[in-house]
């Protein structure tokens, strides 16, 4: 595990449940957050890492 978080994957209902905000929001408003996404295949997933990272940055 690395700091600030692991590399596992998360679905937008996952970092939106963490967040306390909609799927859909983090779905449109993830590139204005600065939050960096992973494509596979045609899904969107998110590290937890950067997940942590932006709270810390933002929130923490």
């Amino acid at each position: 595990m690395t700091a600030g978080g692991s590399n596992r994957l998360l679905t937008p209902e996952e970092v939106a449940e963490w967040l306390k905000v909609s799927d859909i929001t983090v779905r449109n408003k993830y590139r204005h957050w600065g939050l960096k996404a992973q494509k596979v295949g045609r899904l969107l997933r998110f590290r937890e890492r950067d997940i942590v990272a932006y709270l810390e940055d933002n929130y923490g």
